[in-house]
């Protein structure tokens, strides 16, 4: 066997885990192992350098223990330097000489730290252990000492033992080791007044003393102070080194200042740092704040290309960033490459799936994460219950909300809060089950909750579908009962509840929206009474309407007045409104000419409303024929294929209907689903014989 008498902890002023807090290095300086175990090597010899580990001579001959631990020295002088001569390893002197080497000085100086480490943190307690050490210590023992302490209370009274009785020729490294301890327990305060006492103490500060406190700002989540004492360094002589502006990337970011983080960014890019992936986690978050979702992208393709692993928290920022972008189909993409990675997914990557699903409405996609989160016993939030639920109002599912709403109640963790009463009482209304929408605001008005503006909004829209007018009217003034003023989405419903219900009760609904929103009910009730309004008064009072509501609300408010018109047969006045309508561009590419084809597009028009601009779009055909304008070879209809989410009708099929009626050339297109065409000799005809029966009818 043979044994190393000058094996030592190395570089310990550079040791790269004084610094990292996140496995980031350097491919230009490879970690260095603290623990240098006895070797054992069968039937060898034993080599014994002629070289005291008390000697000064140790600490210039080695080139790791120099008191420029930054000099390199040759393979050959390092070489030379050491010499050793063959002991047998059978020899009574072995033993002996095992004892003198540094490997068992430096086990038992690991026990001393141990000891240190659970020693009431007084002085004299700390100084009796110390003391046992004998009078030969050497700075090297001291930052051995240190490098290996966890107690924040005893290392600084470690240190003023040393400080006290040694000759220190690099006390930075004494300072440093001391901070690596502080740095350990996250404790910044302590390290800020230990570089406080070493700039009293004359001691100058290195970069591992600089880096040592970034990285505890880092673990410490103080951005802000990793970038104040990062700015620090240039008063201090101290030029910071690639890792450490690759680190400064993360910090800049999370301390808010994404100019200098995105800069220096570039700038690893240009001279190739290595930057971890806890910083390539933040830019991830950087791009996706500022909306550029591309650039995270962008970001993880160059991890791929840089070979750099992503970790979870940068598959999780990114499953979040791509939420926000509304790209579901990216989301999965990069939730696949995660598990073929090997990764587990934790809750906050299954929180950033649905969350992304159920913003895009991918409504499968969501209640498949959730139940897989069930199966694994993953408690959701009060958010991401009332995210699935309002997605399920979104997209009409009604089944999967009832069963989420059971299983929030059942849950430990969480209970339904009034978002959540509210997006099932919306469930429940829009599919027109009234029992079930007065059971749950039961239960909301039991859980201490007071119905909100949405929860009467829903209400009103149920009972209108049940034609329950009175209830209509009775949840009305309980809304201004309870202080509640009628917002234009509320008025909106009203609107539409009139669209629904029985003529003869619509004067009902008229005072309740007059009550609401007088220029509203003004334009209503010059409909219900029969719309005798002479010259432009009507046009000029329903644009006065349209001009003082939101840009959000004015096309469902033109939908439903022209839905009005129809239910009451009011075409002219429904023609009207879809005429303004154009003008201030509230419908907007509702027609459209080609050389080969003209097309009426209603996909975002009411019934009514798309019923009139047919109707208007028909009238326009024949003044062009009448005029002796070509109509082109094709002419087509747009409805969409879409079913509304609450039921199984859509546009498409109720004007299949109404065009058989009408005996028209229209017929759906077997390759273009929501699309209804005809040839110009068919509808040239059609026109023609239509024109000549109302001829005949004038």
């Amino acid at each position: 066997m043979a044994y190393n008498l000058t094996s030592a902890p190395t570089h310990l002023s550079h040791d790269p885990h004084l610094f990292f807090c996140n496995s980031l290095t350097s491919p230009q300086r490879p970690p260095k192992t603290l623990n240098f175990p006895l070797k054992t090597h069968p039937k060898t010899s034993l080599f014994i350098p002629q070289v005291s580990i008390q000697e000064p001579s140790i600490h210039t001959s080695n080139p790791q223990l120099s008191p420029n631990p930054d000099e390199k020295s040759s393979p050959s002088s390092s070489s030379s330097t050491k010499s050793y001569i063959w002991v047998n390893p059978r020899s009574s002197r072995a033993s002996k000489l095992r004892k003198n080497s540094y490997d068992f000085r430096y086990t038992s100086l690991l026990k001393v730290s141990q000891s240190l480490d659970s020693c009431n943190p007084v002085e004299d307690d700390v100084f009796s252990i110390l003391v046992n050490l004998g009078s030969k210590v050497v700075e090297q023992d001291a930052a051995v000492l240190l490098n290996n302490m966890s107690n924040p209370e005893i290392a600084p009274l470690v240190l003023k033992y040393f400080q006290e009785r040694v000759k220190l020729n690099k006390e930075v490294i004494l300072y440093n080791v001391t901070l690596k301890v502080f740095r350990k327990c996250k404790d910044l305060d302590k390290c800020e007044k230990l570089f406080t006492d070493m700039i009293e103490r004359g001691v100058k500060p290195d970069n591992v003393t600089f880096s040592t406190l970034i990285s505890c700002a880092r673990l410490s989540s103080l951005p802000e102070k990793a970038v104040e004492w990062f700015e620090k360094m240039p008063a201090f002589g101290c030029e910071p080194d690639d890792v450490t502006y690759a680190v400064m990337i993360d910090a800049y970011g999370k301390a808010g200042n994404v100019d200098m983080a995105l800069s220096l960014y570039d700038r690893a890019r240009t001279e190739k740092w290595r930057i971890d992936a806890v910083t390539f986690a933040t830019l991830v978050k950087i791009y996706g704040t500022a909306g550029n979702f591309d650039g995270c992208l962008n970001v993880y393709e160059e991890m791929k290309a840089l070979e750099i692993r992503p970790n979870l928290v940068v598959y999780n920022s990114l499953l979040d960033a791509m939420g926000r972008a509304k790209r579901p189909w990216q989301a999965k993409n990069i939730y696949r490459d995660m598990i073929n990675n090997g990764f587990e997914p934790s809750w906050g990557t299954y929180a950033a799936l649905l969350r992304a699903y159920a913003k895009a409405r991918y409504g499968e996609d969501a209640v498949s994460v959730y139940r897989e989160m069930k199966q694994k016993g993953l408690e959701l939030s009060v958010v991401l219950y009332n995210t699935l639920l309002s997605m399920s109002a979104d997209v009409g599912f009604i089944d999967e909300a009832v069963e989420i709403f059971e299983e929030m109640k059942g849950s430990e963790s969480c209970k339904p809060d009034s978002w959540t009463y509210s997006s099932m009482i919306t469930i429940f209304s829009c599919s027109g089950k009234v029992l079930e929408a007065e059971s749950t605001l039961n239960e909301m008005l039991e859980a201490g909750f007071e119905p909100n503006i949405y929860v009467l909004t829903s209400l009103i829209q149920c009972y209108g579908k049940a034609n329950r007018i009175d209830d209509v009217v009775r949840t009305f003034d309980r809304m201004l009962d309870l202080g509640i003023t009628p917002d234009e989405r509320f008025c909106g419903c009203l609107l539409n509840v009139m669209t629904q219900a029985p003529t003869e009760e619509l004067n009902k609904l008229t005072r309740c929206i007059e009550k609401a929103n007088a220029k509203l009910g003004h334009v209503v009730k010059l409909l219900v009474d029969g719309g005798s309004t002479e010259g432009d008064i009507f046009r000029k009072e329903a644009g006065e309407l349209f001009h003082d509501i939101g840009a959000d609300v004015r096309k469902a408010y033109c939908n439903c007045l022209i839905d009005l018109c129809i239910k009451i047969d009011l075409l002219e006045k429904a023609c009207e409104l879809l005429d303004l309508g154009l003008t201030l561009e509230i419908y907007t590419d509702i027609q459209s000419r080609t050389p080969t084809q003209w097309s009426l597009h209603l996909k975002s028009l009411s019934l009514g409303a798309a019923l009139t601009a047919l109707h208007v779009w028909m009238n326009d055909l024949s003044k062009a024929l009448e005029s002796g304008e070509e109509l082109p070879s094709l002419l087509g209809i747009n409805t969409g294929h879409g079913k509304h989410k609450y039921s199984e009708k859509g546009l498409a099929g109720v004007f299949e209907l109404h065009l058989k009626e009408l005996n028209s050339p229209f017929h759906e297109a077997p390759d273009k689903v929501g699309w209804f065409l005809t040839t110009k000799i068919a509808a040239t005809s059609w026109l023609e014989s239509r024109s000549s029966r109302e001829v005949v009818a004038a």
